[in-house]
């Protein structure tokens, strides 16, 4: 029972993370394109504040769903796979 509630407990911090459109939308976009930085991102979503795609992109990463690389001072996003396969399969297709 107590795996269960870690299960449900991450489930709840993934819907949650894609439940804001601009998530789901760099979320749908990462599927497509792997290794993006921020500005990358940022450049291909409207007119978008850098502090809140940093906001965006945290959470996404916080709940498990993107993983990032640091490449010196670059991070570079992707999806987890197999995170979205898990919670969130409509990503991958």
């Amino acid at each position: 029972m107590v795996e269960d509630n870690v299960e449900v407990r991450q489930a709840v911090k993934v819907y949650k993370a894609l439940g804001e459109p601009t998530r789901l939308k760099i979320a749908l976009m990462l599927t497509e394109e792997r290794n993006l930085c921020c500005s990358d991102i940022g450049g291909k979503l409207e007119s978008i504040a850098g502090s809140t795609l940093s906001h965006h992109l945290k959470q996404l990463t916080d709940c498990g769903l993107l993983e990032l690389r640091k490449d010196g001072t670059y991070i570079y996003y992707s999806v987890n796979r197999d995170m979205a396969r898990k919670y969130a399969p409509y990503l991958l297709e």
